[in-house]
């Protein structure tokens, strides 16, 4: 989604964050886990661990949560194996969508994800039938009431960003994927709490959206997806015009 899309999808999830924590919770330890598993648990030599332990801290995640998580990564407790998997579809408008998942049970993921695509008035499309129209990038929204904008273009090109778009309200920063745990990295030595930072799927094309039913049927639909158990992150190719998103928003 465009990234004045992805603040306001943003503004919405942070409303309901109280209601969602257990769930935040359960995402965060997965990801820990897989981490760990992949890069050791010393985050001084693992950036991945080392970023995901600063977004823990920001959830408000206890500390024996995360050590018992990286822990699990690690082999010193046991565990279930955790799988990241990926879902592609189509939502309303013909929106595409792209579901991130980290689960321990894969087949009931992807009845989940495919029985939620149904009832939200999509469906479930098959592998790599979306995913061309993607790319992968680090990503990070910031209110631009936590920092100047010269400030941050200094803190940001310092640290290998590739892209700074200013909106409105908020800032968005893209880099490639390889430098991502340092650009969170720096955000956090600074002192600034980003208000979302993820690898996501950034579209090459949008889908305009202007419709106020489509559109809220879409936004229905994704967070129906982000509350299911094992769904890490959804990322959609919609844009729609700044009067509707604040009308969503509000």
């Amino acid at each position: 989604m465009s990234g004045h899309s992805k603040w306001a999808t943003t503004k919405r999830h942070k409303a309901a964050v109280d209601a969602k924590r257990g769930k935040i919770f359960s995402v965060i330890s997965k990801e820990l886990t897989l981490a760990a598993r992949d890069g050791g648990k010393d985050p001084e030599f693992n950036p991945r661990l080392r970023t995901l332990i600063t977004k823990a801290k920001q959830a408000n995640m206890p500390a024996d949560n995360i050590d018992r998580a990286i822990k699990k990564g690690t082999g010193e407790l046991a565990g279930v194996t955790i799988e990241e998997l990926l879902y592609e579809g189509y939502g309303p408008g013909g929106v595409g969508l792209i579901v991130e998942v980290t689960t321990d049970n894969k087949n009931r993921s992807a009845s989940e994800v495919r029985s939620t695509f149904s009832k939200g008035g999509g469906n479930l499309a098959g592998a790599g039938a979306l995913a061309f129209n993607f790319k992968r990038k680090g990503q990070i929204l910031l209110s631009r009431e936590k920092i100047d904008e010269d400030s941050l273009t200094e803190l940001a090109l310092e640290n290998d960003a590739e892209d700074i778009v200013t909106e409105k309200e908020h800032y968005e920063i893209i880099c490639e994927t390889s430098q991502y745990d340092r650009l969170a990295e720096a955000f956090e030595k600074a002192g600034i709490e980003t208000d979302s930072s993820e690898l996501a799927y950034l579209p090459n094309n949008l889908v305009p959206i202007s419709d106020e039913d489509t559109a809220r049927k879409i936004f229905k639909l994704i967070e129906t997806l982000e509350d299911l158990e094992d769904v890490k992150a959804v990322h959609g190719n919609y844009d729609m015009d700044e009067a509707l998103l604040e009308e969503l928003s509000s």
